[in-house]
């Protein structure tokens, strides 16, 4: 199959995610979420996911400057069981839906802290190159920034890429339409390692 008639396929596969993450979330709320609501809901996570969600903890994920829907997204999984966590479920079960945006609006606002971890350049260019031909930038963006639903990647903890996509590979991590599931499965355990050493260094 030829990469101009997978493109067709990969299109299709990105607008029925979309459309799957538009359903499931909770509807928009008449005025804009509240990002200073967001903030003081939010000072029990920078335990784990550090000040304005940039984390220094391996494992854990940051959560500045990701995609307002994303993040909705994801708590929503979270709290409706969807993904399981022992320490984002019980966290999540009591939020009402403005809470979600609320928390989502403050994350979004936050900058990225530089990446704390420096990626070999020869690694980096075979990483860039797997990330191209796995079709990661088609759906996190060319700069692998995140947009709308999807996450961003660049500057993620290696530890926490490394068992989100271990798990993709393996069907145990919760996916919204199988898209990530699928495209985890060409990847070997070097690519994944290649994979999230890359992202971990990327600004």
């Amino acid at each position: 199959m030829t990469c101009r008639s997978r493109a067709p396929r990969r299109r299709r596969g990105a607008l029925l995610l979309a459309l799957a993450a538009a359903l499931a979330l909770p509807a928009a709320p008449a005025r804009p979420y509240d990002a200073e609501a967001g903030r003081q809901k939010a000072e029990p996570c920078a335990a784990c996911h550090g000040p304005q969600g940039n984390s220094t903890t391996p494992g854990v994920p940051s959560l500045a400057g990701q995609p307002p829907r994303y993040l909705i997204l994801a708590l929503y999984q979270f709290r409706a069981g969807r993904r399981q966590s022992e320490a984002m479920t019980p966290f999540a079960a009591p939020l009402a839906d403005e809470d979600l945006g609320n928390l989502a609006a403050y994350f979004a606002a936050q900058a990225p802290a530089p990446p704390r971890h420096e990626t070999d350049p020869a690694r980096a260019t075979a990483a860039a190159a797997l990330a191209q031909q796995n079709h990661c930038v088609e759906c996190h963006g060319p700069a692998l920034l995140g947009q709308e639903h999807i996450p961003r990647l660049a500057g993620q903890d290696r530890d926490y890429v490394l068992a989100q996509l271990r798990g993709f590979k393996a069907a145990t991590r919760a996916d919204i339409d199988g898209l990530m599931t699928s495209a985890a499965q060409p990847l070997s355990d070097a690519d994944i390692d290649l994979l999230a050493d890359y992202l971990a260094g990327l600004r």
